[in-house]
């Protein structure tokens, strides 16, 4: 039970708990005390695994550490002890309160050794976040909060019945590699592919972080998708479907991130984007592809976190990031404008940035699987990434027409965090191998051989010249006031109207189907009840308890969907 205590997690969930007793002063203290804290133990802790608790007539192995394990657990402390120094300024305790609990919800979840602690950790992470989102107090930012926890409990349930499906069928709860045969998987699989934001499952993600707090939309940024790539490589590693669907993340979100107008949105978009470069290399599941995948997540989590911080400070700073009501602020906030720089160059994979090294890895265990129309893909969604994040946001935001917004530069904390965020990132596109040190597998590989610095500046400079032609000519869309609707129309504009009609139908009994019936069909059917009903029959059987958790899922599922607003 002692070796159970000793968890990192419950550092900071204990601690963010009791942040409220403190004043002031103090309670920043013990802020950036905590990550400190918290990492130290974790590199004191043993490798291996330790915290067995008994629950329900189950072992949970509430810590495993390995290396996997290990290097999201690091960052997952550097991205909150980045985001407590961001957040200096604030004096919004339930702000303070609920980071703090979801930084460490989503350690515990890396460091869970089976899947019912996992989804303990996980739905944590979900009830905690959504306070990130309320924090801004809007009738706007509450709907879309609404919103997010219905996408995020959904998550949860799909989750718990594909454990107990798995458990009644296996009688394990082990975290380990699956299959997507085995049974409960398939349901485990769709909970981390909502959380990882796959195609036509993302639209929480776009919705919910430009709608967040200042601060909050960056600490969001560095835990949840990132969490569910951990899950996918622990769980799913090497399964081919995952390399279709990551290269499907990895385009899409270009083309509504070129049109979009709200920069948070457009970095909401990239983010999409980013995590179909990890989602590959785990699909690829060869041991360069999953260092790639937790390098990449890795630096991920520090340039965008970095680009999130930088137009959060243009939000404090001018009350918008709408690049159609920027421009010029390089004039005022000089800083932040570098940093930003800095950030976009890291995720557009320049050399001696951190991208390059991270990205270049999945591009070189996809080339060694011969996967060649997904590393064209991959190497086309590059290019896309230098036009929206690498250009468009620095560009729309502090240099294009000047606005003439004249403002204060960001406060002295938020600079410092952004200082030391670039700093990591141009130090890993330095000097990589701390980075590598890391990584789960022993790294044989250099980023920096001819051939990929030179396939990299030619497609940097292709993609560059590209914008730069179409913004000359006129032809690059137009940053207009607009909300652009991708596939979350579906449920928007389709459903609510489906949904209205049926309710207006089931409003008039004359036009039920069931009353149109013949008399004869009619029978039929009340026969088909009354066979599968009556004691005996099918539905009025035992059923098993796995079976039982699937429909409440489904169930659940339905009225939550059905009341989506």
């Amino acid at each position: 039970m002692t070796e159970a205590l000793l968890n990192p997690a419950l550092v900071m969930i204990v601690g963010g708990m009791l942040l409220p007793l403190f004043k002031e002063t103090a309670r920043k203290v013990v802020m950036l005390a905590l990550p400190v804290v918290s990492l130290a133990l974790l590199c004191w802790l043993p490798t291996g695994d330790a915290g067995m608790v008994q629950f329900f007539g189950m072992t949970l192995e509430t810590l495993r550490l390995d290396r996997l394990a290990f290097i999201f657990g690091v960052i997952f402390h550097i991205a909150a002890f980045l985001a407590v120094i961001y957040a200096l300024h604030l004096k919004d305790t339930l702000q303070h309160v609920a980071a703090t609990i979801y930084a460490g919800a989503a350690i515990g979840a890396v460091l869970a050794g089976d899947l019912v602690t996992l989804m303990l950790y996980w739905e944590l992470t979900a009830l905690s976040s959504v306070f990130l989102i309320w924090a801004r107090r809007t009738e706007r930012a509450y709907h879309v909060g609404m919103r997010y926890l219905i996408i995020q409990v959904g998550s949860g349930v799909l989750l718990i019945a594909g454990i107990a499906v798995r458990y009644v069928a296996t009688g394990s709860i082990d975290f380990e590699r699956m299959t997507l045969a085995e049974p409960g998987a398939l349901l485990i699989f769709l909970a981390f592919g909502i959380k990882c934001a796959f195609p036509l499952m993302h639209n929480w993600l776009q919705d919910a972080y430009p709608e967040a707090t200042v601060t909050g939309t960056v600490v969001l940024s560095a835990f949840t998708t990132k969490l569910a790539v951990y899950a996918l490589a622990r769980g799913f590693a090497g399964t081919e479907l995952l390399i279709w669907i990551g290269a499907v993340m990895t385009l899409f979100p270009i083309f509504f991130a070129v049109i979009e107008n709200d920069l948070r949105r457009v970095l909401a978009y990239s983010l999409n984007n980013q995590l179909g470069f990890m989602v590959v290399g785990i699909g690829v599941g060869t041991e360069l592809a999953i260092n790639g995948a937790a390098a990449h997540a890795f630096a991920h989590i520090l340039y965008k976190s970095l680009l999130f911080m930088a137009m959060g400070a243009v939000l404090f700073r001018v009350g918008t990031v709408k690049a159609s009501e920027l421009g010029g602020l390089y004039k005022s906030m000089p800083w932040t404008a570098a940093f930003c720089i800095i950030g976009s160059m890291s995720i557009s994979a320049f050399p001696l940035l951190s991208g390059f090294v991270t990205k270049s890895m999945i591009l070189t265990a996809v080339a060694e699987e011969h996967l060649w129309v997904v590393w064209l893909v991959l190497l086309f969604a590059s290019a896309g990434v230098l036009d929206h994040s690498g250009i468009k946001i620095p560009f729309f935001s502090f240099f294009a027409h000047d606005s003439g917004k004249r403002c204060e530069e960001a406060p002295l904390n938020m600079l410092i965090a952004m200082g030391i965020t670039a700093a990591l990132c141009i130090g890993i596109g330095l000097y990589p191998q701390p980075l590598y040190a890391l990584l789960p597998f022993v790294v044989d590989y250099d980023a920096y051989s001819t051939t990929h610095v030179i396939t990299q500046l030619q497609l940097l400079l292709f993609a560059a010249a590209g914008f730069a032609v179409l913004y000359r000519r006129g032809w690059y869309p137009p940053e207009i006031p607009s909300l652009n609707l991708d596939s979350d129309w579906l449920y928007r504009r389709a459903w609510p109207a489906l949904w209205g009609g049926l309710a207006r139908l089931a409003g008039r009994p004359q036009a039920l189907a069931v009353r149109a019936l013949p008399d004869r069909s009619a029978q039929g059917l009340v026969r088909v009840l009354q066979r599968h009903f009556r004691p005996g029959g099918l539905m009025a059987g035992p059923w098993g308890t796995g079976l039982m958790v699937l429909w409440v899922a489904v169930l659940l599922m339905v009225y939550l969907v059905s009341s989506f607003d």
